[in-house]
Formats: C-alpha cells, sequence, structure tokens
C-alpha cells in the first residue's frame, strides 16, 4: 500500500517524469500535491499499470488533487542540454506552475537539481512508495502518451502509437527503413551510419 506522506505536517509536492529513454519526442514531467486523505485502490506506480487503468486515474487526480501540474521540454532542447539536464528541467517547470506552492518535493530517482529553496528528498522507485509521486508518475506518463499519439499522425512509419517512441525492434526497423524525423533525439545515437536523416 501506498505511503500517504513522509511528512504529514505541510504540503508535499511528488514529483516524477516520464520518456527518459525514448528515441523520440520530449520528455514529460508531472508534480502533483494530494490532499492529507486523498486514497484510491488503483494508485499505484504508473509502469504497474496498464493504459486503460492510467486513464481512469488522470482525471481523478486532477480533480481530487490540491493542485497539479505538467512540463515539457522539448528533443532539440534534450538535445542541447543532455537529457538528465532536460528531465530536471521538465521537473523544475512542473513546479513553477503549480497554483500551490509545496514545502517540499519528494523526487523519483536518486538524483535531482535543487529547486530554489523549497527542500527536496529523492527516492528511488518513489513512485512505487508514495501516492504523489504514483500520481505523478500517472500525469506524467499519460500526458506524454497523449503528445506520442498525436505525433503518430504525421509520423505514422515509426509505430509510436503502440511504441510512444521508445526503442523497440518495431521502431529500430522503422529508424533503418525510414531514417529519422524531427522529433528524434539526433544525441542519441541511434542512426546507423549507412542510414540518412531526412
Amino acid at each position: 500500500m501506498l505511503q500517504p506522506f513522509l511528512n504529514n505536517t505541510g504540503a508535499e509536492a511528488g514529483v516524477d517524469e516520464a520518456g527518459r529513454g525514448c528515441y523520440a519526442g520530449p520528455v514529460f514531467a508531472a508534480a502533483v500535491i494530494l490532499p492529507l486523505h486523498f486514497f484510491h485502490p488503483l494508485l499505484n506506480d504508473s509502469k504497474q499499470l496498464n493504459e486503460k487503468t492510467r486513464d481512469i486515474l488522470r482525471p481523478i487526480i486532477e480533480k481530487e488533487s490540491i493542485s497539479f501540474a505538467v512540463g515539457v521540454v522539448s528533443n532539440e532542447e534534450i538535445d542541447r542540454i543532455n537529457i538528465l539536464q532536460a528531465s530536471f528541467k521538465a521537473m523544475h517547470l512542473a513546479i513553477d506552475a503549480l497554483q500551490a506552492k509545496p514545502d517540499r518535493l519528494l523526487i523519483d530517482g536518486n538524483r535531482f537539481k535543487t529547486y530554489g529553496q523549497i527542500p527536496h528528498r529523492c527516492i528511488v522507485k518513489g513512485d512505487a512508495i508514495f501516492a504523489s509521486i504514483a500520481a505523478a508518475s500517472i500525469l506524467a506518463k499519460t500526458y506524454r502518451d497523449a503528445y506520442m499519439q498525436t505525433a503518430h499522425k504525421n509520423f505514422p512509419q515509426y509505430g509510436w502509437n503502440q511504441n510512444k517512441g521508445y526503442g523497440t525492434a518495431q521502431h529500430r526497423k522503422a529508424i533503418e527503413d525510414h531514417g529519422l524525423c524531427d522529433l528524434h533525439r539526433k544525441s542519441f545515437n541511434i542512426l546507423s551510419p549507412q542510414v540518412q536523416l531526412f
């Protein structure tokens, strides 16, 4: 069972990202402040949930949270500043957009770039431990998946409606056949030397 809070005084924002390891598309991050007594039996780490369950939970989280926000950093900026810094920036953008200021941040993972004067705690696999991080993981994942579904309409050859930009065998084969497009992360060195850009 997920823990509601690290500390039950003040407002905690759970923060997580989605799409860090993808070959294509932006990296998304979400920040969520849940009310003290929030509980939903389906809430869990987004990776442990199927797409249908995530889509059920997204509007519940958005409605019931004290505040939530999503930050996005493009594939072009990922190439400029690297994926780790882009992930931190997406998290900062999400925190920036929160309507309520949190007293502390719970960050999924083991690294984070300090945000202003707000204290933070990095928690490995935190999305499977704390409800607010799990909620953030669901929002980041569902917002990113929706983006890639739309992008698929412009670049159907890559199968993003299924792989969401991750480096599946299907996606790698499509890159071999068609090259890279504008949404691919060029800094990830995913292009074989013999394949041309278009």
